[in-house]
This record gives structure tokens, C-alpha cells and sequence, in this order.
């Protein structure tokens, strides 16, 4: 994220500089007409589609001698409508977090354009990873899939999710959906645009394939588990900022980043390549939401390794980096020491020079006198 000057003029209406300064105002204008669509009969129809879950499905259980409707959902078309309506937001939530948290910090750190584009991508994500951990480990310890592992792939395909679950997916979809146009709010310098894309595109990518494969409850584990291990570096890439000697949370970051990709790639092994390719229910059938077939694991299991590889090389760059950063810095404090004490030494040689060599000192002044 660049660093946004706030000036006193205003931009022309409907300039660049006008729609980056008052985006998040903008935003807000178009969100609030969904929600006046629900007071009108004529548009309630279509501004349901926007706000509410979509889906829903309602069954029936007995639980003793009494029925209870529990309702689930599935996925569908639009849904589309939901994540667009979530994005806004998000842009929204982004720039209330911008503007009344990270700017105020920033005015009293007085960082450099670098840490200040830094710091307010750590901050923004920090607050992004804790929210989306706590409700994704909520979800999980409710629905017992952590007790349960075999529940990862048993029932296969698992087309109905708790109202809880697929609302998290929506915002998901939704909040990386909106780190596309904040790149442009935030006037993201042109050197980092690839690399945020491609994250983004990651995200995205692996979302919404596990979300349309009905590979949702491997995905939440795997989510909250990547969420814990990325919240743990952003924030400890805040500490850092703050205080340049405080580096541990970037060692502990590394030990839990390589225990994270073994355990994603075990789980994943484990859920697709053997739990799914032993369940009941083979063979493709998208009516039933049924993607069970050789070619669906070998390309899922395939995305999840090459993603895992990419970001274990990514890993082993930035250590090699951070390694050969201390190393030189290790190499100019030995190189400052001794050029301080051959400086210490000299002085002490041109003291000792003039009070044995001149008419100073007081043995040649008794000379001098005699």
C-alpha cells in the first residue's frame, strides 16, 4: 500500500484523486441503497438477494420425543450477489480501520515510506487473520470437526453447511474479492502490485474451488490453520516495526510456518487421496454436487502441493534474505570496532608525542633552565 497525502483541495468530482480520497464514502452510498431496497415491497426481492444467505434448507430431526427444524444451505448462483454485496463490506471495514487506527499509529511512529506501506498491509491483514481464525475455530469446535477427522471426508459430498459456515465462506470470498479495487484506493506502488495479485489470485483460487467442490470442511481447517501461522507473522512484523530488536516472534513464525505446510499437506493427502477415494459415492455428478472422480483429487491434491511448494520456497528466500542481512551487519560492527580503537590508540600516541618530543613537558623545561 502506497502512502496517501491528504491535501486541503479538493479534487474535481469524479477525478482519480476525488474517488480515492472519498471511496470508502462512495461505498457506503451504494451499500445503503440495498438496504433501503428492503423497505420497499417492489425491491425487497432483489436486495434479499444481495444481503441475506441464500439456499436454505430446512430439515427436520428428532431429538427425543420432540421435531426440530434445522437449516441448512448449499451453494449456488447467487451467491455471487451475496459475496458482491460483502465485498463493499469490506472496502468499507478497511477503510474505518485505515483511517481510525493505522493512520493515527502512523502519525506517531513517523515511519519511512517503506515500514509506513508495510506497517498498514500487517495491520490491515492482523485484523483480518485474528477475525477470521476466532470464527473459523468457533465453527470448527461447534460442529466437532476437530474430534472428528473422519467427518473431513465421510458423507461425501457434503453439499448442506450450517448457516455459520457458508456465511464465513461468503466473506471470505467477499474480503480478498476486495483487495483487488483497494489496490488502486490505496495507490499501491507499481512494484508491488504482482506480488499482492498473486496472493490474492491464491486466495481466490482455493476459496472458491473448495467451496464449489464441497470440499468446505477440509478447506475451514486448512483455513484456520494457515490464518493462525500468517496472524503470527503480520503481527510480529508490527512488533518489529515498533522495536527493531524484537525478532522473536519471526523465529517462532518460521518453526510454525514449516509444521503448517506438513500438517496441510497431511491432511490433504489424507482427506483426498485416501478418505475420498474410498468413500461410497463415486463418480462425477454435478446435479448432486458430486465431484468424487481420479481426475478432481489428482488436480486438487496437485494445487495444494504446488501452492505449498511455492510458498516453502518463498519461505526459504526470505530466511536466506534475513540471513544474509544480519551477516552484514555482523560484518560492519567488526569492521567499526577495531577502526575505534585504532582512533583511541592514535590519540593517545599524539598525547604522548608532545609531552616527550616539545618544550612542554617539564623535564625540558629543567633542562632549558640548567
Amino acid at each position: 500500500m502506497g502512502v496517501r497525502k491528504k491535501t486541503t483541495k479538493n479534487p474535481p468530482v469524479l477525478s482519480h484523486e476525488f474517488v480515492i480520497q472519498n471511496h470508502a464514502d462512495i461505498v457506503s452510498c451504494v451499500a445503503m441503497v440495498f438496504l433501503l431496497g428492503l423497505m420497499f415491497e417492489v425491491t425487497s426481492k432483489v436486495a434479499v438477494l444481495f444481503i441475506t444467505v441464500q439456499y436454505n434448507v430446512t430439515i427436520s430431526t428428532n431429538e427425543g420425543l420432540e421435531e426440530t427444524a434445522v437449516n441448512h444451505f448449499h451453494h449456488g448462483i447467487k451467491d455471487l450477489a451475496t459475496v458482491f454485496f460483502y465485498m463493499l463490506v469490506a472496502i468499507i471495514m478497511h477503510a474505518i480501520i485505515q483511517e481510525y487506527v493505522l493512520d493515527k499509529i502512523n502519525r506517531k511512529m513517523h515511519f519511512s515510506k517503506t515500514k509506513h506501506s508495510k506497517f498498514n498491509e500487517s495491520g490491515q491483514l492482523s485484523a483480518f487473520y485474528l477475525f477470521s481464525f476466532g470464527w473459523g475455530t468457533s465453527i470448527l469446535l461447534s460442529e466437532n470437526f476437530l474430534s472428528n477427522p473422519v467427518s473431513l471426508w465421510e458423507g461425501y459430498p457434503h453439499t448442506l453447511m450450517p448457516f455459520q459456515m457458508k456465511f464465513y465462506f461468503i466473506c471470505q470470498l467477499g474480503y480478498w474479492l476486495h483487495a483487488l479495487p483497494e489496490l488502486y484506493f490505496q495507490k499501491t506502488k507499481k512494484e508491488d502490485i504482482p506480488r499482492q495479485l498473486v496472493y490474492i489470485s491464491l486466495y481466490l483460487v482455493h476459496i472458491a474451488g473448495a467451496y464449489i467442490l464441497n470440499l468446505n470442511r477440509l478447506a475451514l481447517v486448512l483455513l484456520v490453520l494457515h490464518y493462525f501461522v500468517e496472524l503470527l507473522f503480520h503481527v510480529s512484523r508490527l512488533v518489529y516495526f515498533s522495536n527493531e530488536n524484537r525478532q522473536t516472534g519471526f523465529t517462532i513464525w518460521a518453526v510454525l510456518f514449516v509444521l503448517g505446510r506438513l500438517l496441510t499437506l497431511s491432511l490433504s493427502v489424507l482427506t483426498v487421496g485416501f478418505g475420498l477415494a474410498t468413500a461410497e459415492q463415486q463418480g462425477l455428478d454435478m446435479a448432486a454436487g458430486n465431484f468424487n472422480v481420479l481426475f478432481v483429487r489428482i488436480t486438487v491434491l496437485a494445487a495444494i502441493c504446488i501452492t505449498q511448494a511455492f510458498m516453502m520456497w518463498k519461505f526459504i528466500n526470505f530466511q536466506l534474505r534475513r540471513w544474509r542481512e544480519h551477516a552484514q551487519a555482523q560484518t560492519l560492527k567488526k569492521k567499526q570496532a577495531p577502526s575505534k580503537s585504532k582512533s583511541k590508540k592514535d590519540k593517545a600516541n599524539g598525547v604522548n608525542g608532545v609531552s616527550s618530543n616539545g618544550a612542554d613537558s617539564p623535564r625540558a623545561r629543567k633542562e632549558k633552565s640548567s
